[in-house]
């Protein structure tokens, strides 16, 4: 039997339209591997929500490997080590894996993992696995790429792998052993059926009311695809999506034909959002102008975080938003938006620590999308447009009944409907705030001007400079619009 090769698995826990997978047994025998990296799971983005959604998805990778004749291997450590035992026992001269958009531990890592390779005279194949494109140096040709990309038939699965008997798999690690303790009851679950289930009820009847639905959190839940959790641990591939939301019937009427379309927009945008941070890693860690870095103060104020980290603002729909993201890992596209706002504009809180506690909050995360959205959200840009929301307001619109709020604030069980939202307002305010629920630790008008006003300043300072439009070129859309976009439209985290 010629020398194995492995497959190495990361954020691609599927046999389904894995160019990966397939290429790999193209060349010969496999060793199907996934590494469980504890410097990975020590990250401040990572989280046991997470955690726990991947092992969900590797039972259901095993099961399916198991299915075309490959025992799934597992093993606990770093990389290189891992790799380097598999190559010296068992003569290993290639590896194969999909290219990864991942965070800046991960892009190390792959560093390390390719000096490794060289070294050791390993081929590593990477084979793309969405629209993200390597090397790429500006947007002008990124979108014809990435829509060729998706209308490429999906990579048959395949059928007669050849694998070498007798390696030996680790055991899967505790959550506790990684040091990952986080209670998330209302979560999705992983793994490949949960994703068929999704995609299928999503664009036989949940779909429809996408468009109408998606913006309030009592609705969203339903109305949206809820696929993201299964693309962000690659249980689905985003083509699969495409092509089945453009497979699905048509003739159900415009409210089905705006969804299909706004679906697929956001489908789109998913992956120009991660090309930003394949374009520009630093993203992760700095402003994307640089004019932005001494805005805010480097080092966040404590109690303001840790209160809008735990939903005791003393902002209701503030509150239930994240009370309901802790309880779930989910929350709709425009209380995303809303909760990253608050906390960058209201509470003057700097992006990387509001960010990396969303990080871990959502089931769904995707650094590519989540870091390029919370610069976004922030206003450090220097090309998006600037949007400070209204706490009170959206709590008003998305929330009119007052049923999202009382359910995940329900200290507010005696606030009359007509101050649920400001209950400071309330003739009872002195028995309930700073008692039962905090008063609100900003006043929120107030913080929104002064936030706008020095927002408002830094951006006229630099509007049309070199660094501007340095970022305008390298990671601006082409795709023409037939209408300007709103900032919120674009958020396309939940999908």
């Amino acid at each position: 039997m010629p020398a194995p090769l492995i497959c190495w698995f990361k954020r691609d826990l599927r046999v389904q339209d894995h160019p990966a997978l397939a290429h790999a047994v193209r060349l010969g025998p496999v060793i199907p591997l996934y590494i469980v990296e504890p410097e990975m799971w020590a990250q401040g983005d990572a989280s046991g929500r997470h955690y726990a959604v991947l092992r969900e998805a590797l039972d259901s990778l095993r099961e399916a490997l198991s299915g075309i004749g490959l025992p799934l291997i597992l093993r606990v450590g770093e990389a290189v080590p891992v790799l380097e035992n598999l190559r010296a026992a068992h003569g290993v001269k290639n590896l194969v894996s999909h290219e990864e958009t991942g965070n800046g531990w991960s892009f190390a890592r792959d560093r390390r993992v390719a000096d490794w390779a060289r070294g050791q005279g390993v081929t590593w194949h990477e084979m793309p696995q969405c629209g993200v494109m390597r090397r790429l140096d500006n947007r002008d040709r990124w979108q014809g790429a990435r829509d060729a990309f998706m209308r490429a038939p999906l990579v048959p699965t395949i059928a007669g792998a050849v694998t070498r008997a007798g390696i030996t798999s680790d055991p899967m690690p505790e959550a506790h052993a990684l040091g990952l303790e986080d209670h998330c009851p209302g979560r999705q679950r992983g793994g490949r059926r949960a994703a068929e289930r999704a995609l299928e009820s999503f664009l036989a009847t949940r779909g429809e009311s996408y468009t109408r639905a998606m913006s309030s959190p009592l609705t969203g839940a339903r109305a949206c695809s809820r696929l993201s959790p299964h693309l962000a641990v690659g249980t689905l591939s985003i083509r699969e999506a495409v092509q089945a939301g453009r497979g699905a019937p048509t003739g159900r009427g415009a409210d089905w034909t705006r969804a299909m379309r706004s679906f697929q927009a956001r489908l789109a945008w998913r992956d120009h959002f991660m090309q930003k941070l394949e374009d520009e890693p630093a993203i992760e860690h700095r402003c994307l102008h640089p004019a932005y870095e001494d805005l805010r103060p480097a080092e966040p104020d404590a109690a303001r975080l840790g209160a809008w980290a735990r939903g005791e603002t003393g902002l209701p729909f503030v509150d239930a938003c994240m009370r309901s993201l802790i309880a779930t890992g989910w929350l709709n596209f425009r209380m995303r938006s809303m909760l990253m706002a608050v906390a960058s504009y209201h509470l003057w809180l700097d992006w990387r620590a509001t960010g990396a506690v969303l990080a871990r909050y959502f089931t769904d995360y995707e650094p590519g999308i989540h870091w390029s959205q919370v610069q976004m959200q922030s206003g450090t840009t220097g090309m998006n447009t600037i949007r400070i929301y209204n706490p009170i307001k959206q709590g008003l619109d998305q929330d009119p009944t007052g049923a999202f709020t009382r359910a995940w604030v329900p200290e507010l069980a005696g606030v009359p409907d007509a101050h649920l939202q400001r209950p400071w307002d309330w003739d009872g305010a002195g028995s309930l705030l700073g008692k039962r629920y905090p008063a609100p630790i900003v006043d929120p008008v107030a913080a929104a001007k002064a936030a706008k006003e020095a927002v408002y300043a830094c951006r006229a300072a630099h509007r049309g400079d070199v660094e501007t439009a340095r970022i305008v070129q390298k990671h601006a859309s082409r795709k023409r619009q037939r209408r300007k976009p709103r900032n919120d439209a674009q958020l396309s985290l939940d999908l």
